[in-house]
């Protein structure tokens, strides 16, 4: 084309419709953080994530905002059509071709449209998939070898079976269709190397520009990343990252979209090549060589941290199972992902950036030192992302299943437990991150900065400072003042001197808490000082209680001050108050609930023996039985014979040697023992349940215990006297203030006598 400026059929039409949607965008942004209801913009930009999925924070609203812009940018590309001026040459497959990607761009924007989704409507575009692989195979023809588009058409078709099936299966509901796709180990895969060998062709091909390589370049890593992503509009503090990564897939998932538009708009415009005459493209610049004591600085920053870590840790892997990055790739992208994630991970972690630093330094191309650059930049980022999303709390060995998953791809023994229980991880990823910018930093300077007048010795001790300071990293990661240790917060008790043992309190109380039950990050290794120092910021922030702070506080940082009153409580004032007031509180809770158990047992009716008993005790307070009641007088170590003859069912159960009452555990019960010298008369009346066993007594010490709540009743033996029993267990409910299960009376009897077998003379649901 002659002129610079580029003007397409509809592109007032199309800008018109961007910009109308972006100010839509700005003036839903600003009411959600107006009013604090973002049910607008989220609807607007990402159709389907709610505040219930990601809850409102300033920032990602904000975030969303921004999104906004980049979907109208992406309208604008899709709308505006092709360029201006004569066609360009056009066949058959190339019109079909055209056809067939506008109509995938149509079906996407249909998706945005406020009508309900049938899983028929699936049905169109994956036939349409098939037809715009096979016409790029054809249109390709010229621009890449039949071996790889051969590749290119094997992958593109399984894509399009698969997401066929995936459409009935959807249709068909759960079956062995929907387990078979879901099975599938390739996952998004296939569509990668389909769009990667379309790229290729696109490159060498003049009808289409560079640019639109580069958005479908952009469009492959979101689809690696976010496998099912497609072409579709889809759209910290309390926010999940996981969910907020998924929820921004799906703004990213645009430049597929802008890629299809635009790959069919070029195949229709002129030629997107430099017009004619134009002088054929520079080859590729390289840059000046420097001396290799200069470029060899460059090479070892990357070495320090993998030499620290092998070393001194023992550890290969750079980041391992903790963060944000690892936590998303090992969830949602699939096995194939996380396994080149673990590759790189072990790279970084034994210094492998050196040998593509080197390579870039020798080569001296323009255009691989940027990309090295990029790359180092890139995991920088990584290292630091990680270092501030990973939870220093996390509950490992909780769930050893879980933790078994989360390890299946690492070596066994590589990651073990500290004395907290906390995975040992080595070195920190922010040393890597720090040695990993350096030498992009040095690549910068030495490659890729516009030359300047200066002296070599300068950039030689510019270089050799930059490098002394990353040595001593790892040793200033342990300044800061004196960090006091596991063993001083939880001190080893002697069982013989138990009584000179204390407890933390006051400021080392509160650093302990910190560091072993505080959610706060990097707390757990915080110098003792500047640990404290942090605690009186947060009391400053406890004690003026201003709402607006501490909301912003949770949002920003992620810190629920008030939640953090016991903590507190050892170094703030207002903190030890309000915890003495709830204690208080629950203390006057718990009295006034004892009391009115303790009236319950009060207005029971108290029994009227038949006959005398030896001896009769009414116990005066209520007790807590637990789940059960259990008597026997075993040694350590020796099993009951007979544990189970009588029903498990009942409210005796066990054997001769071991009985066990079945009660309430969340209701208290009202307790009434005897003991006589001869079988006492029968008595059913008033009772739900009543119940007779055998009970062999080789101590002579009738005891019944509740092992889950410590309840212990008195001695039921007559005098201590040894030999077999018979044990009469009586039960009800008592109804109090119109609530029928008020609580449990017991009334146990026992007297010497022969016999095992269990009698029951009344029996009647207890509810």
């Amino acid at each position: 084309m002659g002129s610079s400026v580029r003007r397409y059929r509809f592109g007032r039409i199309a800008a018109t419709l961007a910009v109308g949607y972006v100010a839509v965008i700005v003036v839903a942004g600003v009411i959600a953080l107006v009013t604090g209801d973002a049910a607008l913009l989220r609807r607007l930009v990402t159709d389907e994530w709610s505040a219930h999925l990601v809850p409102f924070t300033w920032w990602v609203e904000i975030l969303l905002v921004a999104c906004g812009f980049l979907q109208g940018w992406a309208y604008w590309q899709v709308l505006r059509g092709r360029v201006r001026g004569e066609p360009g040459s056009r066949g058959r497959a190339v019109g079909l071709l055209r056809a067939a990607l506008y109509a995938e761009v149509a079906y996407t924007l249909l998706l945005r449209l406020p009508i309900p989704y049938q899983w028929w409507l699936g049905l169109p575009n994956d036939l349409v998939r098939f037809a715009v692989v096979w016409l790029f195979f054809a249109v390709l023809a010229g621009s890449l070898p039949r071996w790889l588009r051969l590749l290119g058409l094997a992958a593109g078709l399984l894509d399009a079976v698969r997401e066929l099936l995936i459409t009935v299966a959807a249709a068909l509901g759960p079956g062995p269709l929907e387990e078979f796709v879901w099975r599938l180990p390739l996952g998004g895969v296939p569509y990668v190397i389909w769009l990667v060998t379309v790229l290729a062709g696109q490159r060498r091909d003049p009808r289409w520009s560079r640019a639109t390589v580069r958005t479908g370049v952009l469009a492959a890593g979101v689809s690696f990343l976010f496998p099912g992503g497609g072409y579709a509009f889809v759209s910290f503090s309390g926010v999940d990252y996981l969910k907020l990564a998924l929820m921004l897939s799906g703004v990213l998932s645009v430049f597929g979209l802008v890629w299809a538009a635009r790959s069919a708009h070029e195949l229709a415009g002129p030629s997107a090549e430099e017009p004619q005459g134009a002088s054929a493209p520079a080859a590729p610049a390289r840059a000046a060589r420097r001396p290799w004591p200069l470029a060899a600085l460059a090479v070892v920053p990357p070495l320090v941290p993998a030499a620290v870590n092998l070393i001194a840790y023992g550890m290969p892997m750079w980041i391992g199972p903790r963060g944000v990055v690892e936590d998303f790739l090992s969830h949602h992208p699939g096995d194939q992902v996380y396994l080149v994630w673990l590759s790189v991970d072990l790279l970084v972690g034994v210094g492998a950036p050196a040998v593509l630093v080197a390579i870039a330094a020798a080569r001296g191309s323009g255009r691989l030192v940027r990309g090295t650059m990029w790359a180092l930049i890139i995991l920088a980022a990584a290292g630091v992302v990680t270092v501030l999303t990973t939870d220093t709390e996390a509950d490992w060995g909780l769930i050893p299943r879980i933790d078994e998953e989360r390890l299946r791809f690492y070596p066994d023994g590589l990651f073990v437990p500290d004395q907290y229980g906390q995975l040992r991880f080595g070195l920190s990823p922010l040393w890597y991150s720090a040695a990993l910018a350096v030498s992009a930093c040095m690549l910068f300077l030495l490659y890729l900065r516009p030359p300047v007048p200066r002296r070599r010795v300068q950039v030689l001790v510019t270089a050799l400072g930059a490098f002394a300071a990353l040595c001593f990293l790892p040793a200033a990661d342990h300044g800061g003042g004196s960090v006091t240790t596991g063993e001083e917060c939880s001190p080893r008790r002697d069982p013989r001197r138990e009584a000179d043992v204390e407890e933390p309190a006051g400021p080392l109380a509160f650093i302990c808490d910190m560091r072993t039950h505080s959610s706060i990050k990097g707390a757990e290794s915080m110098p003792d000082a500047h640990l404290l120092a942090f605690g009186h910021q947060l009391c400053d922030v406890f004690t003026r209680n201003d709402p607006g702070e501490l909301a912003r506080i949770r949002a920003v940082n992620g810190v629920n001050v008030r939640g953090l009153a016991v903590t507190l409580s050892e170094i703030c004032p207002a903190a030890a108050a309000e915890v003495a007031a709830q204690v208080a509180a629950q203390e006057g809770d718990f009295a006034a609930f004892q009391a009115e158990e303790q009236r319950k047992c009060d207005a029971t009716p108290r029994h009227r023996p038949r006959i005398r008993p030896a001896k009769a005790i009414r116990l005066k307070e209520p007790e807590w039985p637990g789940a059960s009641l259990e008597l026997y007088e075993h040694e350590e170590g020796e099993t009951s014979r007979d544990a189970d003859r009588y029903p498990r069912d009942g409210l005796v159960s066990g054997g001769p040697d071991h009985l066990i009452l079945r009660l309430r555990s969340d209701f208290h019960a009202c307790v009434t023992l005897e003991t006589y010298t001869r079988r006492p008369p029968v008595e059913v009346k008033g009772w739900d349940e009543v119940v007779e066993a055998g009970y062999d007594s080789p101590t002579g010490r009738l005891v019944f215990a509740g092992g889950l709540s410590g309840t212990e009743l008195p001695d039921l033996s007559l005098g201590g006297r040894k030999g077999h029993y018979r044990i009469r267990v009586h039960f009800a409910w008592f109804p109090w203030q119109g609530d029928r299960y008020g609580t449990q009376r017991l009334l146990i009897q026992a007297y010497p006598g022969p016999g095992d077998r269990l009698v029951t003379y009344r029996q009647r649901s207890r509810g």
